[in-house]
């Protein structure tokens, strides 16, 4: 929705005056990945002034402001996560003196936490195949996967690291890229990455993929989606299982005049 309030102000008006449309308070979303709180408190203070607009020319006091998400995970070493308290405080203090300060209601504060919940709680699990070494260039690992079961690096180099989880111990003696099975340029999952000496049927996690892993699976190629484990106190469940190759075509048909 516009700022500009030639255009924003009629938007709210219609919306405060309609019957079928309860309108409920403001919504910002200004990134994902975010490590610093500068950005989350200038819009709040965009989004509080929109507030006191509202309710000076409408006799309007909203009820909720939703101050979105974006709040970063560590998906590399130099991602460096900050705390909850290092984003919401601030915002809660600067959102209570302006409210005071200007005699608004506080509404209820909504955030979007989602990724920064689950993505670090997610580990994805593949079986290293083919190995393909070009001199003098690098050396790829294939992975039984790639950018159906997370589509990211591909979709924008989203980056990632992993370890060779069967050789957890050993020294890293090699650097290869990982690399999915789609048969697209853009399927590489994390280049040069250093690990123990690599062989097929090693086993390489990926860490951090449990926010957009599974969400944004294909069937590319007719590629499967593979199951989704729950591990916790020990123990390990199935919540989504293995995609049969049979569920994927479930739907196709072959017309009777091509029979």
């Amino acid at each position: 929705m516009p700022l500009d309030e030639s255009l924003l102000l009629p938007i709210i008006q219609q919306a405060i005056q309609s019957s079928e449309v309860n309108f409920y308070g403001i919504h910002f979303h200004i990134g994902s990945q975010l490590f610093d709180n500068s950005t989350h408190l200038k819009a709040a203070e965009v989004a509080l002034q929109l507030a006191v607009m509202i309710k000076g020319k409408f006799n309007y006091e909203i009820k909720e402001l939703n101050y979105g998400g974006g709040f970063g995970v560590r998906y590399t070493e130099d991602d460096k996560r900050q705390s909850y308290a290092y984003f919401l405080d601030p915002l809660m203090a600067l959102t209570e003196d302006f409210c005071v300060q200007n005699g608004l209601n506080r509404p209820t504060i909504a955030i979007e936490p989602g990724r920064s919940i689950v993505a670090e709680a997610g580990i994805s699990l593949h079986t290293i195949g083919s190995i393909k070494t070009l001199p003098g260039i690098r050396k790829y690992a294939a992975i039984d996967g790639g950018m159906t079961d997370n589509i990211r690096p591909g979709l924008y180099q989203a980056t990632y690291t992993g370890m060779l989880a069967n050789k957890a111990a050993q020294a890293l003696d090699e650097t290869v890229t990982i690399s999915g099975k789609a048969c697209e340029s853009t399927d590489i999952l994390i280049e040069n990455i250093q690990v123990p000496t690599i062989a097929s049927g090693d086993i390489f996690a990926t860490f951090t993929t449990g926010a957009y892993g599974y969400a944004m699976a294909n069937n590319y190629n007719k590629l499967a989606i593979p199951a989704v484990v729950l591990v916790n106190k020990g123990k390990a469940d199935i919540i989504v299982k293995r995609q049969t190759y049979e569920q994927i075509i479930q739907n196709e048909r072959i017309p009777e005049s091509l029979k």
